[in-house]
């Protein structure tokens, strides 16, 4: 593949045109790569009927509500979001951990962390929003606090 770039201090965005005769899943992944550039640290999610960028230093929480998936930021403010859990966990990075099958939260947001019932952890963040550290994550999420 032949692939030329201009460089252009006069430009304020920059853009792609890609000539292709057929979209292959490479090709794909490197639209999708550069879909996302500048936007890297915006998490799309919805409140209102209005779509919102949220950027990732302002997300303390992400769970599932029903059949929903929210985001709290540390407002306590609540946004909608139409990704899966397992994408968010991938796209958010090390400042962000995964206490159970549903929740993600801001690592650097926790408030404080209890002992729960059946082995569990309670963790309540800086907004006052309060959720579960599963068994299962228990240990992960220990070892990140430095504590056994």
């Amino acid at each position: 593949m032949k692939v030329e770039v201009q460089l252009d201090s006069q430009c304020t965005e920059p853009f792609a045109v890609l000539h292709i005769a057929k979209l292959t899943p490479t090709l794909q992944t490197i639209i999708e790569l550069l879909d996302r550039e500048g936007n890297e640290n915006l998490l799309p999610a919805t409140a209102d009927t209005k779509i919102f960028l949220i950027p990732f230093d302002q997300i303390d929480i992400i769970r599932t509500e029903g059949k929903d998936l929210v985001l709290y930021t540390a407002e306590n403010k609540r946004f909608v979001v139409n990704k899966p859990l397992y994408e968010l966990e991938q796209l958010l990075g090390s400042d962000f951990f995964r206490i159970s099958k549903s929740a993600i939260i801001r690592f650097c947001r926790i408030d404080y962390v209890k002992a729960s019932f059946n082995g569990t952890m309670d963790v309540v963040m800086k907004n006052g929003i309060e959720e579960i550290i599963t068994r299962t994550h228990k240990q992960q999420f220990k070892n990140r606090l430095g504590v056994s």
